[in-house]
C-alpha cells in the first residue's frame, strides 16, 4: 500500500488524469441528452475544456484557471446551462488557493470567481424561469455560492498550513546544522585543552627529569645519596606524568569503564604546595607565599591557576639561566584572584618560546592566555623591570560566591 501511496505521490498528473476521463463521459452523456441543436458541439469542446482543466491543475494551475474563467465566460455567452462538468470549476477553485507556488493574484481571482460565478449564472439564465420560481433559483444561487467559497477557504488554509510545515522543516534543518556545526566546535576544543593539558604536563615533568638525570649523572662518583635521591625524585615524577596522562587520555575513551585507581584528580590551588616543592627539589628555588583571606574556588580557575605556575616555574627553569629564583605570590580579593610568578633570571630569551624557540614547542604563553581568556580572566607577561622575566594573571571569583 505504501509503494502506491508514494507512487501516486510521484505521477499526480495521471492521477488527475484519471479522474478527468470519468467525468468527460458522465458530463458527455448529459450533454447529449440535455442539449440539442448548435449548443451541442459547443457544450461538447467546453466539456474538453472542463476535463483538461482537471487533468493538467497541478501542472500548470494559472494557465488552467485562465482556461476555465474563458469557459465560464463562454457557457454565459452561449447559454450553455450548468452540467457536471462545472464540478472542475470546484477543483481548480481549490487548486488554485492552496498551491504554494501560485501567485496570490490568481487565488484572489479564483475567489472572486467563486462568489460571483453563481450570481452571474444566475442573472443569465433568470429570466427563463418565471416568477413563482425566482425565489428558489436565487436561494439554489447562494447554495451553490457556498461551496465554491469553502473550496478556496479550504484550498488557502492549506496552502497556510504547507507553508508552516515548510518553515518548521526549515527551522529543524537549519538546527540540525547548528547543531553539528557546534558539535564540531566542541570537538575542535576539547582537542585543544587535551593539547595544552599535555604540553603542561609533558613540559613541567619531562624537565624536571631532565634535570635531575643530569644532576644525577654530574654526582654520581661523588655522592651517592645524592643520586640516589635524584632518581627517585626522577621516578615520582615520571608516575605522576603518567597518571596524568592517563587521566587526559581517558576522555577520549568511549564505552570504557576506567580502571580503578588509574586516574588522578584535576590538580588545584590545594596541589601548588607539593608542585613548588618538586620544583624546590629540582633545584630552583621559589618563595611562594599566600595573601587574603582563602576560600572556595571555581575548579576552572583552580586548574587555571596550577598550569600557569607549571607552566611558568617551567619557563624559568629553561630560560632562565643559572642561579635564578623565583617567587609565586597568590592574592585572594574580593571579586578575583591574583596571580604573580616572577624570576630573576636573564629573561631575555623567554621571547623564543613565545615565539616557538629552540625548544621546538612554541605554545607556553599563548597556552597561558587561552587559559586565562577561557575563565574570563587577564595575563600580563613579559620582562621584568631590573631583569628577568614576570607572569601576571586576573582571574574572577563571582561564580564561586
Amino acid at each position: 500500500m505504501q509503494r502506491l501511496y508514494d507512487f501516486l505521490r510521484r505521477h499526480p498528473t495521471g492521477v488527475d488524469t484519471f479522474w478527468a476521463v470519468p467525468l468527460f463521459g458522465i458530463t458527455s452523456l448529459w450533454v447529449a441528452s440535455h442539449t440539442d441543436g448548435p449548443q451541442q458541439p459547443i457544450a461538447m469542446i467546453f466539456t474538453i475544456g472542463l476535463c483538461l482543466v482537471v487533468a493538467l491543475r497541478r501542472k500548470a494551475p494559472v494557465k488552467m484557471l485562465l482556461l476555465t474563467a474563458a469557459i465560464g465566460v463562454g457557457q454565459l455567452v452561449f447559454r450553455i446551462e450548468t452540467n457536471p462538468g462545472d464540478a472542475a470549476m470546484f477543483v481548480i477553485t481549490y487548486t488554485v488557493a492552496s498551491g504554494p507556488t501560485v501567485p496570490r493574484w490568481a487565488s484572489r481571482c479564483a475567489l472572486g470567481g467563486a462568489i460571483f460565478g453563481p450570481a452571474l449564472s444566475f442573472w443569465r439564465f433568470g429570466d427563463s424561469v418565471d416568477g413563482q420560481r425566482v425565489g428558489a433559483s436565487l436561494f439554489v444561487t447562494v447554495l451553490l455560492t457556498v461551496p465554491f467559497v469553502l473550496a478556496w477557504v479550504l484550498g488557502d488554509s492549506m496552502r497556510t498550513r504547507r507553508a508552516y510545515w515548510a518553515q518548521l522543516e526549515e527551522r529543524a534543518a537549519r538546527l540540525e546544522k547548528e547543531r553539528e556545526a557546534q558539535a564540531r566546535i566542541a570537538v575542535a576544543a576539547e582537542r585543544a585543552r587535551i593539547a595544552r593539558e599535555l604540553h603542561d604536563v609533558v613540559a613541567h615533568n619531562v624537565s624536571v627529569m631532565v634535570v635531575q638525570a643530569d644532576g644525577a649523572a654530574y654526582v654520581l662518583d661523588t655522592a651517592p645519596e645524592q643520586t640516589r635521591q635524584a632518581l627517585e625524585t626522577i621516578s615520582g615524577t615520571g608516575r605522576q606524568a603518567l597518571a596524568e596522562m592517563r587521566r587526559l587520555l581517558g576522555v577520549l575513551r568511549t564505552g570504557e569503564q576506567p580502571e580503578s585507581g588509574e586516574y588522578v584528580p584535576q590538580p588545584g590551588v590545594e596541589q601548588l604546595t607539593d608542585l613548588i616543592d618538586q620544583v624546590r627539589s629540582a633545584g630552583l628555588p621559589v618563595d611562594f607565599r599566600r595573601e587574603g583571606e582563602p576560600r572556595e574556588v571555581p575548579s576552572s580557575v583552580e586548574l587555571t591557576v596550577y598550569r600557569i605556575v607549571q607552566e611558568a616555574l617551567t619557563n624559568t627553569r629553561k630560560h632562565g639561566g643559572p642561579h635564578v629564583g623565583a617567587t609565586v605570590r597568590l592574592s585572594y580579593r574580593d571579586d578575583d584572584l591574583d596571580l604573580l610568578v616572577e624570576d630573576d633570571g636573564r629573561g631575555a630569551q623567554r621571547e623564543l618560546y613565545e615565539e616557538g624557540g629552540s625548544d621546538g614547542l612554541g605554545h607556553g604563553l599563548i597556552g597561558m592566555r587561552e587559559r586565562v581568556g577561557m575563565v574570563g580572566g587577564t595575563l600580563a607577561a613579559g620582562p621584568r623591570p631590573g631583569g628577568g622575566f614576570r607572569v601576571s594573571a586576573v582571574l574572577p571569583l563571582k561564580s564561586a560566591r
